[in-house]
């Protein structure tokens, strides 16, 4: 019953910032996280997992968008944040969050936000 929702994106030029947050609008008793993280997807490519943060508070970043971008989660509000800064027109795509975890029943379940349109313009 966990969905997650997601608000901001829009457009910004070229060396903007813009702010991404997630929120959970179910509840998540039973479910372990793992991990919450954000994907992209931009026209004609695969979907990339470019950010993620584990339970125990570390974050990975994918080499293009290290240093300009920013995951933060709060545990107890269930609720994953993405800081984009100083963006490119290559970070174009639609962002989705991403929370994965271990059921009651010990498999992996993963639930997803609807998508937000991210444009930089040049």
């Amino acid at each position: 019953q966990v969905q997650l929702v997601q608000s901001g994106g829009g457009l910004v030029q070229t060396g903007g910032s813009l702010r991404l947050s997630c929120a959970a609008s179910g509840s998540i008793f039973g479910i372990d996280i793992r991990a919450m993280s954000w994907y992209r997807q931009a026209p004609g490519k695969q979907r990339e997992l470019f950010a993620a943060v584990l339970s125990g508070g570390s974050t990975n970043y994918a080499d293009s968008v290290k240093g300009r971008f920013t995951i933060s989660r709060d545990s107890a509000k269930n609720t994953v944040a993405l800081q984009m800064n100083n963006l490119k027109p290559e970070d174009t795509a639609v962002y989705y969050c991403n929370a994965g975890g271990l059921n009651r029943y010990g498999g992996w379940v993963d639930y997803w936000g609807q998508g937000t349109q991210v444009t930089v313009s040049s």
